[in-house]
């Protein structure tokens, strides 16, 4: 047969693909979809479960329909591919779903088009087809090729949207379920695990957030930090301890957004954990504690525990320092501060002189005071005690009233 295309001149583009190569290349199908198959798998193993899964005959059919179509759009260029774009969105929706990276399937393409091409020259030796002819097929098949990728990208993208806004949702879920309280079954916070693609750590830091919270900070957390922006109290959750990676990458994550850090627990205490670094954020607020940019609850656990109850406080300072009622107001707030710094440093007189700005002897003076008030009580561990615990909470409570 004499050659449908003669090769160019030089610099003359290739002109479309003469309508009757279709007719060569159709009865080559059964054949060449045999051979890709063959190689895509050899190559790409995880194609070779998938061909010969419960799917196997709808992935072959989809395969030849894709070569089909390409023939079919050779013998006329108007041809729908409508079909042909679904199935190339649910390859992708496969890929997704399967948690592959779509290179994968892209190199396959590539690979099939190869070995086409290979075909095609075979097709074209046996009809003494111009060299242009191959030529033009060639470049017709890998803008093909680029076709598919693209249509099969766009299945991809919808399930991975999809899967991390549903992703995203089960766990904000999962957090809720863990600082639940009471806490639900191991078990079924267990299963929402596995659903949320999230593995269920032994312990866990919590991170009170200061609002508002600007949502670009979630590109920078680790892909396993829990959190939930959204909330008037807003948090995070991070797996285990925090090591010196875990800081840097929250001092990058929360670049400037106030925080505060809880403590390490156990899953079951989480919800104290968070407690406690919303209570220290309060404190920061009110002045109690010293703000910075990361501030962490390990750091003023003294100061949580003895503000932990004001109430309760009030009723202790009024019990132990009842002695002192009968006093004029700037008597009993004298011997009271000197009392505090007294029983807090167990110093001798003249350091807590330079601790109050007074001389030793007014010290020395005051404590005889106290001690004809109080009596035995100073002496007493217990009333000692709950002196102390109440005095340093009346004087980090007086400090923020001050500040």
């Amino acid at each position: 047969m004499a050659s449908i295309a003669r090769s160019p001149e030089a610099g003359e583009p290739l002109g479309p693909l003469p309508r009757q190569f279709a007719a060569f290349i159709r009865p080559e199908l059964p054949g060449l979809l045999h051979e890709i198959r063959v190689e895509v798998t050899r190559a790409y193993p995880v194609y070779g479960r998938l061909f010969n899964g419960p799917d196997g005959d709808a992935i072959r059919q989809g395969v030849e329909h894709t070569l089909a179509a390409f023939v079919d759009r050779v013998a006329n260029p108007g041809q729908s591919s409508g079909p042909r774009d679904e199935l190339l969105r649910r390859f992708g929706r496969v890929e997704a779903y399967e948690g592959r990276d779509l290179e994968t399937l892209q190199s396959a393409y590539r690979l099939g088009a190869r070995i086409a091409l290979r075909r095609a020259k075979t097709v074209g030796r046996q009809y003494n087809l111009s060299p242009a002819l191959v030529l033009t097929f060639a470049d017709a098949l890998f803008a093909y090729v680029e076709e598919l990728e693209a249509i099969t990208r766009e299945g991809y993208v919808e399930v991975r949207e999809r899967s991390a806004s549903e992703v995203s949702a089960l766990r904000r879920q999962l957090l809720h379920l863990i600082l639940a309280a009471p806490p639900l079954p191991r078990a079924t916070v267990s299963e929402l695990c596995e659903a949320a693609a999230w593995e269920l750590p032994r312990e866990c830091t919590l991170v009170a957030l200061r609002p508002p919270v600007p949502h670009h900070i979630q590109a920078d957390l680790d892909g396993d930090v829990l959190a939930d922006l959204d909330i008037p109290q807003p948090y995070l959750l991070v797996p285990g301890a925090l090591t010196p990676q875990r800081l840097t990458m929250l001092g990058t994550a929360l670049a400037g957004t106030r925080a505060v850090v809880g403590l390490t627990v156990p899953l079951t205490q989480t919800a104290d954990s968070v407690r406690w670094a919303r209570r220290v954020l309060q404190l920061i607020d009110d002045g109690v504690v010293p703000d910075a940019p990361l501030v962490h609850c390990a750091d003023h656990l003294t100061t949580l525990w003895l503000l932990s109850d004001p109430a309760l406080v009030d009723h202790l300072a009024a019990r132990e320092l009842a002695p002192l009622d009968g006093l004029s107001p700037s008597r009993r707030d004298r011997l009271v501060e000197t009392l505090r710094v007294h029983v807090s440093t167990r110093a001798p007189a003249e350091q807590v002189g330079e601790m109050l700005g007074v001389h030793a002897q007014t010290v020395r003076y005051r404590l005889r005071n106290l001690d004809g008030h109080l009596g035995d009580s100073l002496s007493d561990p217990d009333h000692r005690f709950a002196l102390e615990a109440a005095l340093r909470a009346l004087h980090l409570r007086g400090r923020a009233g001050r500040e």
